[in-house]
């Protein structure tokens, strides 16, 4: 069966077409919020309230529409709000993202996996990521999960524009605000930092 028809169902009073919902969607929510949030506990409470979204919204839930998008906006919401509650990034290991004490902006915001220094390396990265995971935590939330998704998740434009329920275009915008802004906080912090 189709979103639709198990919407309808569950809208019914069907709870297992509510459980084949949880069944066809949980790989996917759950991947994305741990991309987004990647901190199991929370990710494992922002599951669970996304789905119990679902489950208490059944009467509100616009039949005419498709469910994907829907389900993804309230993870994505759940999601912002966890992090403000928390008041914490931990979206990646930033720990392992440098290679040097000089660093492009395109190398802050492309470099993700690669770690070959040696152990006296670790207290130049390890204070090189807590800039970064500083600058990028002031950072709007707007800007932010712009930031999150596309440079460090890989997400292609059209995904986040669903994922935000935000215009394609909204979001080139955003993300071009966003690197700007990092690119300007960065530097300004740098040079704090070269100063003291």
């Amino acid at each position: 069966m189709n979103d639709v028809e198990l919407m309808k169902r569950y809208a019914a009073g069907d709870e297992g077409a509510f459980q084949e919902l949880v069944r066809q969607y949980k790989d996917s929510v759950y991947a994305f919020l741990r991309r987004f949030l990647n901190d199991r506990d929370l990710v494992d409470d922002v599951f669970q309230e996304t789905f119990m979204q679902l489950y208490v919204s059944r009467d509100s839930f616009d039949q005419s529409k498709p469910l994907r998008p829907w389900l993804f906006t309230i993870a994505a919401n759940k999601a912002k709000d966890a992090l403000r509650r928390s008041q914490r990034v931990d979206v990646t290991n930033l720990g392992s993202m440098f290679d040097s004490d000089e660093h492009s902006i395109d190398d802050v915001l492309n470099t993700l996996e690669h770690d070959d220094r040696m152990p006296y390396d670790d207290l130049i990265r390890e204070e090189t990521a807590a800039q970064v995971k500083r600058v990028i935590a002031r950072m709007p939330v707007r800007l932010r999960e712009i930031l999150i998704l596309a440079y460090f998740h890989k997400f292609p434009y059209a995904e986040i524009s669903g994922i935000l329920g935000i215009p394609v275009g909204t979001v080139k915008s955003r993300l071009h605000i966003a690197v700007n802004r990092f690119a300007e906080d960065w530097n300004a912090a740098t040079m704090c930092e070269a100063a003291n």
